[in-house]
């Protein structure tokens, strides 16, 4: 058990999220107390979580000691989805239980998880015992599956309202009407920080506009997956084809009908300060049809914001895009909200309105590696460019260390908005975007392990 000063070592940095300077930290003066708050946690989590056990055997390890210490010990992001696919194809939910438990920090309880129809309910079955399970899309493989507690679920409450905040310049106030317009992928970190957000920026006298396409299950994705999966192998029968034809059909009509309705209805909360969240072809989709209704930014609210999530998504747009939706909904560019991290993390890291650089927040320990993922880059003075991997000290339902497939830039000088500590330049890119695959040093030893284990 951690002593009492061990102990402050991680709750020094995570009480940091409601401090204003919590960006203006050097990182010089961070490092030590980040190295001191990764071993807190590897001494918490080297008994519970049994990959990471493995890992720290494999390495000789038990301390870290420093950066490259704690590098041994990060999990690739892939193993995140190294079960074997048949587990999910049979519906062998027992086996697909055993394997959460080794990238778990507490024990799942197979025997009162298993029993389930199918991926929903197996992911419904391990809510009710406390493991919250999100999921990536997988529509081009399998999907990752992130196991986290109930206290991280509060944590993505309490911080994703205030990186907002702090990077849009926008006050908490309750007083805007929000309007998702995007088809969701419910999972439990997607629905804990939508809760969150309308709980800080919901005018309690409006409703927040209900988005009129059904969220995504993963149960939806997984059926996708594997028939794309039977039809490749000619074991898909014609009534299972017929049945996919048919959803998405609808759920294309659902989508397309959702255009017309979303931009009536913003039309009319046109005078309300309202918050925007989307992907780029529905926002420039219902931007068009706001238009045609013959209406533009000179009809909306000047403090309204935005929310963009991830590209384009393989989506062909005009070049002038951004432009349109910005003026379409009268959006100034310090409300435009932009956000680097990813699923493997519980924390953000807003964007700066000088600078345009994404800030790492003090309780995430950025560590910058070679292509291969095994070794790291010399750190902390100008610019360094390199794969990219963190330490997110907030999590507790799993290892907070993971290696990205992101190549990324960090300044740790201080920014052009000011602050002082480490930033990631605007231009991030994918390895597998880059070379068409994307081999980590340590993933083939991590998979071997965990199919091992489940």
């Amino acid at each position: 058990m951690a002593t009492v000063l061990e102990s402050t070592a991680v709750e020094k940095l995570t009480s940091l999220v409601d401090s204003n300077d919590r960006y203006d930290i050097p990182y010089a003066e961070l490092r030590e107390a980040q190295i001191a708050a990764m071993n807190e946690r590897f001494q918490q989590r080297k008994d519970q979580i049994k990959l990471l056990r493995h890992r720290a055997e494999e390495a000789g390890l038990e301390e870290i000691g420093s950066l490259d210490d704690a590098v041994q010990l990060l999990f690739p992001h892939t193993a995140y989805k190294s079960y074997p696919e048949s587990f999910l194809m049979d519906q062998r939910w027992d086996r697909m239980s055993k394997w959460l438990d080794t990238v778990s920090s507490y024990r799942v309880p197979v025997d009162k998880v298993k029993d389930a129809p199918d991926v929903d309910g197996w992911l419904a079955n391990l809510e009710r015992e406390g493991f919250f399970v999100s999921c990536s899309s997988g529509t081009t493989g399998k999907s990752a599956m992130l196991v986290a507690s109930a206290k991280d679920m509060e944590w993505v409450k309490r911080e994703a309202p205030q990186a907002y905040a702090w990077g849009s310049g926008t006050t908490l106030d309750r007083d805007r009407q929000m309007f998702g317009m995007a088809p969701v992928a419910y999972t439990p970190r997607n629905h804990a920080t939508g809760e969150a957000y309308t709980a800080k920026l919901q005018d309690p006298n409006s409703e927040r506009f209900a988005y009129p396409v059904p969220p995504i299950t993963v149960g939806d994705l997984t059926k996708m997956v594997v028939l794309r999966k039977k039809i490749a192998e000619g074991t898909a029968t014609p009534s299972e084809i017929e049945d996919m034809e048919a959803t998405s059909a609808a759920r294309q009509k659902a989508v397309d009908d959702a255009v017309g309705i979303t931009a009536q209805a913003l039309v009319e909360a046109r005078a309300k300060k309202i918050h925007i969240t989307g992907l780029w072809k529905g926002l420039y989709d219902v931007a068009v049809a706001v238009r045609a209704l013959g209406y533009s930014g000179k009809d909306f609210n000047p403090e309204n914001s935005i929310y963009v999530g991830g590209g384009l998504k393989r989506a062909k747009l005009p070049d002038d895009y951004r432009e349109f939706v910005y003026e379409t909904f009268n959006i100034r560019p310090e409300r435009n909200y932009q956000n680097y991290s990813m699923q493997e993390l519980h924390s953000g890291m807003p964007r700066c309105q000088k600078g345009n650089r994404y800030h790492i927040p003090p309780w995430v320990v950025p560590m910058l590696l070679n292509k291969d993922g095994d070794a790291l880059l010399p750190m902390g003075k100008g610019e360094v460019e390199g794969r990219a991997a963190f330490f997110d000290l907030s999590i507790d339902g799993r290892w907070g260390g993971v290696i990205s497939g992101d190549k990324i830039a960090i300044e740790f000088g201080t920014c052009a908005c000011g602050h002082r500590g480490p930033s990631v330049r605007d231009d991030i890119q994918r390895y597998a975007d880059l070379e068409g695959d994307d081999k980590i040093g340590c993933a083939g030893t991590v998979d071997a392990y965990v199919r091992g284990a489940s």
